[in-house]
């Protein structure tokens, strides 16, 4: 497990992308991102979307639409909130596994409902909690 305090984003995403950009280049392609409403799950996203070359201005919360797509650098990234999904019918419906299994890479927030049914391989787990008031925690594993 990987530690990683960041007081500004923005400023200093390098050291979490840096992190994030290394195990997704080894093959965990499917990022869960746990915390709590508001602690920054969409903002680390958007960040990682900019340092990876795309627009970050397009990269808003999935909550509605339960997915977001963006094209950056000729590759999809895809971008799951399930917070208002109830259950591992209505995560079918949407067709979710064909996303998993489309090999592109994924943020899932709200990943407790469907976690088990990934493959453990692919996944890397990023859990994010306040450590004070302006900084948060990053817990990779």
């Amino acid at each position: 497990m990987m530690k990683i305090e960041i007081c500004d984003l923005e400023s200093e995403f390098s050291k979490l992308g840096d992190a994030l950009i290394a195990q997704i280049a080894s093959g965990k392609n499917i990022v869960l991102l746990q915390g709590n409403l508001g602690v920054g799950k969409t903002t680390l996203v958007k960040r990682y979307i900019n340092a990876t070359g795309g627009n970050d201005s397009d990269v808003d919360s999935p909550t509605f639409s339960i997915v977001n797509s963006y094209d950056v650098a000729q590759k999809t990234i895809y971008h799951f909130d399930l917070y208002r999904l109830n259950s591992i019918d209505e995560i079918e419906d949407i067709g979710f596994m064909e996303y998993i299994d489309s090999g592109n890479l994924c943020f899932i927030e709200w990943p407790e409902k469907i976690a088990t049914f990934l493959p453990e391989e692919r996944v890397l787990t990023v859990n994010i909690a306040l450590s004070s008031q302006e900084c948060r925690e990053y817990s990779l594993h």
